[in-house]
């Protein structure tokens, strides 16, 4: 099955967490099923449902709801394009940063580029609500389908450790942004019959650990029953996935609990860093309709501009982006721009100005210049022009989407150069470390700065101050790593100011409780159970 051209055309019902969910694939040139007749229990009486309901997982990372690009959400109480995965992890994990800024007025938008949002924030509450969701539906496909056996030749036991590697994944974000105290329900617990208790106490760190003990756990439980490195297909998860989400929860384990983890992130990331993924001979390509070609991408949420159509995922991550003079069908191969996202002053001055990968080829000055007086001006700032509905030689896609409005182009989850750099600042041992990065690594590490047409650098370079922090954001930016990279380094709520930061202009100093995105406050007053985080 190739997870990128899952459907919008076929329909399954999933009852989870006492609600019923409809799903969008294509597999196998199934039939649909109709979504108003059929319940979980009827789906689930023919294993030959199994790899829909699986698919139905996958999908979640990529569309909205069940008609596609709207009209049928998932998430009913906001537009259905914020609603979607990828567009609200971008929303918290890039644009409360260094790396990005977002011009609209709407709503309560603008103050999450300021850092200045409260509890009853509805674009934190879209990716909290999208985050649990993703658990419940990997939860009701973990109750319904048996432990051991096979259909058409696939084993249940590697269709299971893919639902829990989903879940897993969903409930590191949840513990990333909004801490350990989520609630927390597997498949053995009953459904619809309780009110969920929180994972343990509210917050991350002063060894506030239950949550990011359990998701070790079960990934380390599932690997043998994932596909070897670069053995999975496109867009399902493999023991290479596997080994960059364990890498990110030991890189950050002693933000999460109070208790640092590096040589455990550097066992893994070595794993990874010496298997099968070699680094691309393209840093454009690896962002471009074509990626699906690159050799260093892990893991990827795959999109189809005719099967996967949606107002969040790479349409709102292209569109987005364009405004101003840039030639929206030319450069970017769709309609036209939105004008929202931009970056600032701080990620461009990041890059020397041979660097293809800022100044010297996918970032430039706004229409009306780099300094921003006007956040809902998207003419000022930087254009970023790193993501494509365009193949690399700038031809067009074989099958695009008509109306110009969805894309072909892969997001790069996981991929090799972040795993070259988490496992540098393993190496070193954190932030603060004093260990030395390896030669091998720094090889690697030399080799990514080569492809962007900059400069080689030495050991003693590579170590010092944030080199390793401003290289993750020369190479990375708007990947969504850039605010939980910035946490780690002490850098997020301190440290050196950035345009909007706090809502002032040039920026400045936050609260501390902003490290922690608050649990909404619908959900407090809907779960008595819950507790809120410090300082909301």
């Amino acid at each position: 099955m190739n997870f990128k051209n899952i459907s919008k055309r076929v329909a399954i019902v999933l009852a989870a967490s006492s609600m019923a969910f409809t799903s969008c694939v294509n597999d196998l040139d199934t039939e649909p099923i109709d979504p108003n007749s059929t319940t979980a229990s009827k789906v689930f009486e023919d294993p030959s449902n199994y790899i829909n309901a699986l698919a139905k997982l996958y999908a979640g990372f990529t569309l909205s709801g069940q008609e596609g690009p709207s009209g049928n959400a998932d998430i009913k109480f906001l537009d259905e394009g914020h609603g979607q995965y990828l567009r609200g992890l971008y929303v918290l994990q890039e644009l409360p940063t260094d790396e990005a800024i977002n011009g609209w007025n709407d709503g309560n938008l603008p103050k999450i580029s300021q850092m200045t949002w409260q509890a009853n924030n509805e674009f934190i509450r879209a990716f909290y609500y999208r985050a649990i969701y993703q658990v419940s539906l990997a939860n009701e496909f973990l109750r319904s389908i048996p432990e051991e056996g096979e259909v058409n030749g696939i084993q249940y036991k590697g269709m299971r450790a893919e639902a829990r590697y989903i879940r897993a994944f969903a409930y590191w974000q949840a513990l990333d942004l909004f801490g350990n105290g989520v609630p927390f329900v597997t498949e053995a617990d009953p459904v619809g019959s309780f009110l969920p208790s929180p994972a343990g106490l509210p917050g991350w760190g002063a060894d506030r650990r239950e949550l990011f003990d359990y998701i070790v756990a079960e990934l380390t439980e599932i690997k043998a029953d994932l596909p070897a490195q670069g053995q999975a297909e496109l867009g399902r998860a493999s023991q290479g996935a596997l080994n960059m989400l364990l890498g990110k929860l030991y890189l950050n384990a002693e933000t999460y609990t109070g208790t640092a983890m590096w040589n455990e992130a550097k066992t893994v990331l070595e794993e990874v860093v010496n298997g099968p993924y070699t680094l691309h001979n393209s840093y454009a390509q690896m962002f471009t309709a074509d990626n699906h070609m690159s050799t260093e991408t892990i893991w990827s949420f795959n999109f189809n501009a005719l099967n996967t159509q949606t107002w969040g995922g790479m349409t709102y991550m292209i569109h987005a982006a364009v405004g101003g003079t840039m030639k929206a069908e030319d450069d970017f191969g769709i309609n036209g721009g939105w004008g929202g996202n931009r970056s600032i002053r701080e990620l461009y001055n990041k890059f020397e100005g041979n660097d293809f990968r800022g100044k010297a080829g996918l970032i430039t000055v706004g229409d009306d210049g780099g300094d921003i007086d006007d956040q809902f001006k998207f003419t000022q700032g930087y254009f970023v022009g790193k993501f494509k509905n365009i193949n690399a030689d700038s031809s067009q896609i074989a099958a695009p989407d008509p109306n110009g409005d969805h894309v072909d182009t892969d997001f790069p989850v996981f991929r090799l150069s972040d795993a070259v750099l988490m496992l540098a600042e393993a190496e070193k041992g954190g932030p603060n470390g004093s260990g030395s990065i390896s030669g091998s690594t720094l090889d690697l590490i030399n080799q990514i700065r080569l492809r962007a047409g900059t400069n080689t650098v030495s050991i003693t370079e590579a170590g010092s101050g944030t080199w390793l922090l401003d290289e993750r954001a020369r190479e990375l930016y708007w990947e969504c790593h850039r605010r939980t990279d910035l946490i780690r380094w002490g850098r997020y709520t301190k440290g050196d100011n950035w345009q909007y930061r706090g809502g002032t202009e040039n920026g400045s100093l936050v609260d501390d409780k902003f490290r922690l995105m608050p649990i909404p406050a619908s959900d407090l007053n809907a779960n008595t159970n819950l507790v809120q985080n410090d300082g909301y």
